[in-house]
């Protein structure tokens, strides 16, 4: 029998009793920050203010306080105060010579959460937040005002300074202050709070309870020139996630003209549920879910029990309407692309890890569902034009995603299909994108005058008929079913929306060449606003072009010369008619009267032409995203279904319009 021992090394002596280490207090946080709050970047940083204000915010929802003030001071050390009932301080029953406060902060696994006496729902519930916070803190003071006394204590990386001190009695004052600064041992480089993170995290905690009133105060030295983070300010949200969602979507136009908002209690008194949500045209959604105010960026059951719930709704609605298409729907047809907002305050809730991510807890989905089910119905019964402009919009898309299916499925099954192109596409040779090129043009005549003035081995050119269908003003079907826009998409072979795939796309530039007049103009626009809203990674990805055609042909001293508009004519005349020339000017009515070797010169010829090219807000930094948030509101308000924004947007700028040439 073969030992088990042979050929390893005895070495007892080097692992003994010596080398099992104990880690007391709060020693194990400070050693494996990870564990306890994700990691030592900006964002662990920002979940320990997050930790603190929760705290108070379950003191609010409680029914204990109703005022929060949140304070970033000049040296980077953060102050939160709430009037809430204040931290015990007398001696505690397992610790006597320990008050109650310095157990809680000390000690992991301690708190007034555990047993439903203190709190009957609360954002934390595994007793390590604020001890946590201490142990990763360089400095921390703590204030309570309770029985009309205030107590005071310093720590330092998680130990007591001193013992806890009555400062003396006060007849003004309830509640508890932490003022903290985390710790540069444990975050390094990423120790000093973003006024913008915190200003924001403030602003939602406000959004999620009506009641509170949340003051934000930052040291003026520690906003970033151009920053939107205001000094001061109180932050007060009467109706809650409503004011939320409205916040959030703007000006976006959406498919419903009433948002579905609500608040219900929870069956058994498990708590309650609250939630917002509306579907916005432009199909860019988000879900923004909260358990005890407490966000769950990776959703949960909360979700999963809402989600289903309104789905649940809609089918049921669609078959009283005897709408069979509506039993087809998905989740992801009717919500995928949704803006919500959802809130749950439940007791004992379950959570995926310590930084509580995602809501675990079993009964919440089956509580959620209930009580939102019965509401959804109310809404879609209550407004019957509403629910049809719903169901007319998700049935959409679900035809839509259905339509790509068997298109998916029908290219699996001939892998060696030929690449379908639109027959009035006149294709360059060369093979691969590089260097290429595709002119949308504007008619037939003017694709006639620019397949003969192209460089073939790498120009191609895509003629449409007319004015396109604007899509920002469409549905999924009537996009879908446009010859036009399917001659583009088919053309250019990088599919759209999510589809869109930059290693097949056929040419390196797109190039919208339309005449230079306001027909002209308007196509352009349609087309952006088409790539802008089923493209936009084709516009991100610097592939887009506008060409700019010549509104007139000069003649003077027998050379021609071009200008772009009428300023541009008038510097030239000035310049060729010195003296008694004269010049002879005509000017074109569109690129189909332009013979191929004019627009060749004039608009094609890369070494002589001008592009102006397409670009999108940098959304890396706020000022960009404040930007493409104007860019959308800009294209929904002027492309958009509803005509009174377009008309107040050509009122408004009427005045700027000295001449207008029809």
């Amino acid at each position: 029998m073969t030992d088990l021992f042979d050929g390893v090394t005895s070495a007892t002596s080097s692992y003994s009793a010596q080398d099992i280490q104990v880690l007391e207090g709060l020693e194990a946080v400070r050693a494996r920050p990870g564990m306890y709050i994700g990691g030592t970047d900006e964002q662990a940083l920002h979940h320990l203010a997050a930790e603190i204000i929760d705290n108070s915010m379950d003191e609010a929802v409680a029914g204990f306080a109703n005022k929060i003030e949140i304070t970033l001071n000049s040296d980077y050390s953060l102050t939160i105060v709430d009037n809430g009932r204040g931290i015990p301080v007398d001696p505690h029953p397992k610790y006597p010579k320990k008050s109650a406060l310095e157990v809680i902060m000390t000690m992991l696994h301690s708190g007034g959460k555990f047993g439903g006496g203190a709190y009957k729902v609360s954002g934390g519930l595994h007793g390590v937040g604020a001890s946590v916070v201490n142990a990763l803190s360089e400095t921390m003071t703590i204030e309570v005002a309770r029985d009309k006394k205030l107590y005071r204590q310093h720590y330092a990386k998680g130990k007591p300074l001193d013992k806890l001190e009555l400062v003396g009695p006060i007849s003004n004052r309830r509640g508890t202050s932490i003022t903290f600064r985390p710790d540069p041992e444990i975050f390094g480089t990423n120790c000093c709070f973003v006024p913008n993170k915190l200003y924001r995290m403030a602003r939602s905690k406000a959004f999620l309870f009506k009641g509170i009133h949340i003051l934000w105060k930052c040291a003026p030295e520690l906003i970033g020139e151009g920053e939107q983070t205001p000094v001061e300010c109180e932050l007060h949200f009467p109706d809650g996630l409503k004011d939320f969602l409205n916040y959030q979507i703007g000006t976006r136009t959406t498919v419903n003209r009433s948002a579905f908002t609500g608040e219900m209690p929870l069956a058994n008194d498990e708590g309650k549920v609250e939630w917002a949500v509306t579907w916005p045209e432009d199909e860019n959604g988000f879900c923004y879910s909260y358990c005890n105010t407490v966000i769950t960026p990776q959703g949960g059951t909360h979700e999963l029990g809402f989600k289903s719930a309104l789905l649940r709704g809609l089918k049921e609605y669609g078959d009283m309407a005897n709408i069979k298409k509506a039993a087809n729907v998905t989740n992801e047809d009717f919500l995928g692309d949704a803006c919500i907002m959802l809130s749950v305050f439940i007791k004992d809730p379950e959570f995926q890890g310590q930084t509580k991510d995602k809501l675990t807890s079993t009964k919440a989905a089956r509580l959620v569902e209930q009580a939102v089910k019965d509401a959804f119905d109310h809404w879609l019964s209550s407004d019957a034009e509403n629910a049809s402009a719903l169901l007319e919009y998700v049935i959409a898309r679900s035809d839509f995603r259905r339509k790509k299916k068997e298109e998916k499925v029908q290219m699996r099954k001939t892998p060696t299909k030929r690449l379908r192109l639109p027959g009035k596409l006149a294709d360059c040779s060369r093979n691969g994108a590089d260097d290429t090129e595709i002119f949308i043009v504007e008619g037939d005549s003017a694709g006639g005058s620019a397949k003969q003035g192209r460089d073939r081995a790498t120009q191609a050119i895509l003629p449409l008929r007319g004015k396109i269908l604007n899509v920002a003003a469409a549905s999924l079907d009537k996009i879908a079913q446009n010859q036009e826009i399917k001659d583009m998409i088919e053309a250019l072979g990088c599919g759209i929306k999510d589809d869109y795939k930059e290693d097949n796309l056929r040419y390196e530039k797109i190039i919208i060449m339309t005449d230079a007049d306001v027909d002209g103009a308007h196509i352009t626009s349609l087309l952006m606003t088409f790539f802008y809203q089923q493209m936009p990674k084709l516009i991100e990805n610097g592939h887009l072009f506008i060409a700019t055609p010549p509104l007139y042909k000069i003649a003077a001293s027998g050379k021609n010369y071009y200008a772009l508009d009428d300023d541009d004519k008038e510097l030239i005349l000035k310049k060729v008619t010195k003296g008694n020339t004269k010049a002879d000017i005509s000017r074109f009515k569109g690129l189909g009267e332009m013979s191929a070797q004019q627009l060749k010169e004039t608009t094609m010829d890369k070494q002589k032409r001008t592009l102006l090219r397409v670009m999108l807000p940098d959304t890396g930094t706020e000022e960009g995203k404040e930007e493409a948030f104007e860019t959308r509101r800009q294209v929904e308000r002027i492309m958009g279904k509803n005509p009174e924004l377009r008309f107040k947007f050509i009122v408004e700028r009427a005045k700027f319009v000295d001449d207008l040439d029809i």
